[in-house]
Protein backbone atom coordinates (compact mmCIF):
# COMPACT_ATOMS: atom_id res chain seq x y z
CA UNK A 1 0.00 0.00 0.00
CA UNK A 2 1.17 3.36 -0.23
CA UNK A 3 1.42 5.99 2.16
CA UNK A 4 -1.85 7.77 1.18
CA UNK A 5 -3.87 4.34 1.36
CA UNK A 6 -2.46 3.80 4.29
CA UNK A 7 -3.43 7.04 5.89
CA UNK A 8 -6.93 7.13 4.44
CA UNK A 9 -7.91 3.01 4.88
CA UNK A 10 -10.07 2.16 7.72
CA UNK A 11 -8.44 1.89 11.30
CA UNK A 12 -9.38 -2.35 11.35
CA UNK A 13 -7.45 -2.49 8.30
CA UNK A 14 -4.46 -3.83 9.79
CA UNK A 15 -1.97 -2.27 7.40
CA UNK A 16 -3.70 1.50 7.84
CA UNK A 17 -1.70 4.10 10.05
CA UNK A 18 -4.56 4.03 12.11
CA UNK A 19 -4.23 0.69 12.93
CA UNK A 20 0.10 0.97 13.03
CA UNK A 21 -0.64 3.54 15.46
CA UNK A 22 -2.96 1.71 17.42
CA UNK A 23 -0.24 -0.95 17.92
CA UNK A 24 2.23 1.05 18.80
CA UNK A 25 -0.06 2.79 21.64
CA UNK A 26 -1.43 -0.85 23.09
CA UNK A 27 2.36 -1.58 23.07
CA UNK A 28 2.67 2.01 25.77
CA UNK A 29 -0.04 0.93 27.67
CA UNK A 30 1.07 -2.75 28.49
CA UNK A 31 4.57 -1.56 29.18
CA UNK A 32 2.78 0.69 31.85
CA UNK A 33 0.47 -2.59 32.92
CA UNK A 34 3.22 -5.13 33.21
CA UNK A 35 5.33 -2.58 35.60
CA UNK A 36 1.76 -1.86 37.67
CA UNK A 37 0.25 -4.73 38.21
CA UNK A 38 2.06 -8.21 39.75
CA UNK A 39 0.44 -11.01 36.82
CA UNK A 40 0.90 -13.60 39.49
CA UNK A 41 -2.08 -12.05 40.99
CA UNK A 42 -5.94 -11.92 39.97
CA UNK A 43 -6.23 -9.16 37.25
CA UNK A 44 -9.68 -7.92 36.08
CA UNK A 45 -10.30 -5.81 33.53
CA UNK A 46 -13.38 -3.50 32.21
CA UNK A 47 -12.68 -2.52 28.48
CA UNK A 48 -15.76 0.08 27.62
CA UNK A 49 -16.77 0.02 24.24
CA UNK A 50 -14.08 -2.60 23.58
CA UNK A 51 -13.89 -5.00 20.80
CA UNK A 52 -12.51 -8.67 20.74
CA UNK A 53 -10.18 -7.40 17.48
CA UNK A 54 -8.73 -4.44 19.04
CA UNK A 55 -6.96 -7.40 21.72
CA UNK A 56 -6.32 -9.45 18.94
CA UNK A 57 -2.34 -8.71 19.36
CA UNK A 58 -2.35 -8.39 22.72
CA UNK A 59 -0.70 -10.87 25.35
CA UNK A 60 -3.06 -10.20 27.94
CA UNK A 61 -6.28 -12.01 27.21
CA UNK A 62 -3.65 -15.31 26.41
CA UNK A 63 -3.01 -15.20 30.24
CA UNK A 64 -5.28 -16.87 32.50
CA UNK A 65 -4.78 -14.74 35.20
CA UNK A 66 -6.56 -11.91 33.22
CA UNK A 67 -10.02 -11.77 32.90
CA UNK A 68 -11.64 -8.84 30.37
CA UNK A 69 -15.01 -7.83 30.06
CA UNK A 70 -16.38 -5.94 27.17
CA UNK A 71 -18.78 -3.26 28.10
CA UNK A 72 -20.96 -1.99 24.44
CA UNK A 73 -24.46 -1.11 24.14
CA UNK A 74 -25.04 -4.17 21.87
CA UNK A 75 -23.62 -7.82 22.95
CA UNK A 76 -19.96 -8.15 21.01
CA UNK A 77 -18.80 -11.44 19.85
CA UNK A 78 -16.18 -12.83 21.69
CA UNK A 79 -14.02 -15.52 20.15
CA UNK A 80 -10.64 -15.37 22.48
CA UNK A 81 -10.39 -16.86 25.93
CA UNK A 82 -10.51 -14.38 28.98
CA UNK A 83 -12.75 -12.22 27.21
CA UNK A 84 -16.40 -12.06 27.76
CA UNK A 85 -19.44 -9.34 26.85
CA UNK A 86 -21.64 -7.93 28.39
CA UNK A 87 -24.58 -5.32 27.45
CA UNK A 88 -24.26 -1.87 30.00
CA UNK A 89 -24.23 2.06 29.13
CA UNK A 90 -20.61 3.73 29.32
CA UNK A 91 -22.17 6.58 31.62
CA UNK A 92 -24.16 4.49 33.83
CA UNK A 93 -22.83 1.32 35.23
CA UNK A 94 -24.81 0.66 38.48
CA UNK A 95 -24.26 -2.87 37.42
CA UNK A 96 -21.04 -2.53 39.20
CA UNK A 97 -19.65 -2.03 42.50
CA UNK A 98 -17.03 0.76 43.33
CA UNK A 99 -13.43 -0.37 42.58
CA UNK A 100 -14.72 -3.36 41.17
CA UNK A 101 -12.14 -3.54 38.17
CA UNK A 102 -8.48 -3.73 38.94
CA UNK A 103 -8.49 -1.61 35.49
CA UNK A 104 -10.86 0.06 32.87
CA UNK A 105 -9.41 0.48 29.57
CA UNK A 106 -11.94 2.97 26.80
CA UNK A 107 -10.06 3.30 23.18
CA UNK A 108 -11.62 5.88 21.27
CA UNK A 109 -15.03 5.88 22.78
CA UNK A 110 -15.25 8.78 25.15
CA UNK A 111 -15.72 11.50 21.92
CA UNK A 112 -18.64 9.07 20.96
CA UNK A 113 -21.46 9.61 23.78
CA UNK A 114 -22.49 12.93 22.22
CA UNK A 115 -22.12 15.65 24.97
CA UNK A 116 -19.96 17.02 27.31
CA UNK A 117 -22.20 15.92 30.08
CA UNK A 118 -22.23 12.55 29.28
CA UNK A 119 -18.41 12.52 28.82
CA UNK A 120 -18.18 13.74 32.78
CA UNK A 121 -20.71 11.09 33.51
CA UNK A 122 -18.47 8.55 31.53
CA UNK A 123 -15.44 9.63 33.28
CA UNK A 124 -16.91 9.24 36.52
CA UNK A 125 -18.01 6.21 36.05
CA UNK A 126 -14.71 4.97 35.32
CA UNK A 127 -13.08 6.07 38.53
CA UNK A 128 -16.02 4.91 40.33
CA UNK A 129 -15.40 1.17 39.11
CA UNK A 130 -11.96 1.23 38.47
CA UNK A 131 -8.62 1.25 40.80
CA UNK A 132 -7.07 2.30 37.56
CA UNK A 133 -7.74 2.96 33.94
CA UNK A 134 -6.12 4.24 30.91
CA UNK A 135 -8.39 5.78 28.33
CA UNK A 136 -7.83 7.12 24.75
CA UNK A 137 -8.97 9.44 22.68
CA UNK A 138 -8.08 11.43 19.48
CA UNK A 139 -6.49 14.87 20.04
CA UNK A 140 -9.38 17.94 18.79
CA UNK A 141 -6.62 20.11 17.51
CA UNK A 142 -4.69 16.91 15.17
CA UNK A 143 -5.25 18.86 11.65
CA UNK A 144 -6.79 15.63 9.54
CA UNK A 145 -9.77 14.62 12.15
CA UNK A 146 -9.44 11.26 13.22
CA UNK A 147 -12.91 9.66 11.77
CA UNK A 148 -13.50 11.01 8.48
CA UNK A 149 -9.75 11.47 7.22
CA UNK A 150 -10.52 14.71 6.42
CA UNK A 151 -8.03 17.98 7.22
CA UNK A 152 -9.66 20.24 9.58
CA UNK A 153 -13.10 18.88 9.34
CA UNK A 154 -13.57 19.01 12.86
CA UNK A 155 -13.83 22.67 12.28
CA UNK A 156 -16.29 22.56 9.47
CA UNK A 157 -20.43 22.82 9.91
CA UNK A 158 -22.14 19.36 9.85
CA UNK A 159 -24.19 21.00 6.87
CA UNK A 160 -20.85 20.63 4.83
CA UNK A 161 -19.09 17.56 6.39
CA UNK A 162 -22.50 15.27 5.62
CA UNK A 163 -22.33 15.78 1.62
CA UNK A 164 -18.70 15.45 1.89
CA UNK A 165 -19.21 12.17 3.41
CA UNK A 166 -22.14 11.01 1.32
CA UNK A 167 -21.72 12.04 -1.70
CA UNK A 168 -17.85 11.91 -1.99
CA UNK A 169 -15.06 9.77 -1.88
CA UNK A 170 -13.00 11.79 0.27
CA UNK A 171 -13.48 10.59 3.37
CA UNK A 172 -11.42 6.96 3.37
CA UNK A 173 -12.15 6.98 -0.14
CA UNK A 174 -15.18 5.93 0.22
CA UNK A 175 -19.12 7.32 0.48
CA UNK A 176 -20.46 6.59 3.48
CA UNK A 177 -23.77 5.73 3.94
CA UNK A 178 -26.54 8.56 5.01
CA UNK A 179 -27.94 6.77 8.21
CA UNK A 180 -23.78 6.26 9.14
CA UNK A 181 -22.51 9.34 8.52
CA UNK A 182 -25.23 11.67 10.40
CA UNK A 183 -24.92 9.08 13.20
CA UNK A 184 -20.95 9.72 13.99
CA UNK A 185 -22.10 13.67 13.02
CA UNK A 186 -24.68 13.66 15.85
CA UNK A 187 -22.57 11.76 18.17
CA UNK A 188 -18.82 12.82 17.97
CA UNK A 189 -17.25 15.33 20.52
CA UNK A 190 -13.73 15.30 20.13
CA UNK A 191 -11.42 16.62 23.12
CA UNK A 192 -8.13 18.22 23.90
CA UNK A 193 -5.77 17.97 26.49
CA UNK A 194 -7.46 20.87 28.55
CA UNK A 195 -11.11 18.69 28.83
CA UNK A 196 -8.84 15.18 29.30
CA UNK A 197 -7.46 17.11 32.44
CA UNK A 198 -10.73 18.23 33.65
CA UNK A 199 -12.36 14.67 33.28
CA UNK A 200 -9.43 12.73 34.14
CA UNK A 201 -7.89 15.09 37.57
CA UNK A 202 -4.56 14.25 38.12
CA UNK A 203 -4.22 11.92 35.56
CA UNK A 204 -0.96 11.50 33.52
CA UNK A 205 -1.14 12.18 29.96
CA UNK A 206 0.32 10.10 27.13
CA UNK A 207 0.35 11.95 23.43
CA UNK A 208 1.11 10.22 20.95
CA UNK A 209 2.15 12.12 17.85
CA UNK A 210 2.43 12.07 14.43
CA UNK A 211 4.58 14.03 11.97
CA UNK A 212 5.02 15.75 15.05
CA UNK A 213 2.27 16.41 16.25
CA UNK A 214 -0.21 15.02 18.92
CA UNK A 215 -2.40 12.79 17.30
CA UNK A 216 -4.36 11.26 20.49
CA UNK A 217 -4.26 11.34 24.35
CA UNK A 218 -4.61 8.88 26.79
CA UNK A 219 -5.12 9.67 30.41
CA UNK A 220 -4.09 7.03 33.17
CA UNK A 221 -2.96 6.28 36.80
CA UNK A 222 -0.83 3.32 35.94
CA UNK A 223 2.32 5.48 37.57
Amino acid sequence: MSFITDLFAASDNPNSLGAKLRNKRQQVFEALFFSHFKTSESIKILDVGGTDYFWKNSSLPKMPQVEITLLNLTKEKVEQPGLKSVVGDATCMPEFQDQSFDLVFSNSVIEHVYTWENQVKMANEIQRVGKTFFIQTPNKYFPIEAHYAIPFAQYMPKSIIFPILTKTRLSRLRKWDERDAQQYLDEILLLDEKGMRTLFPGASIYKEKMFGMVKSLSAHNLG
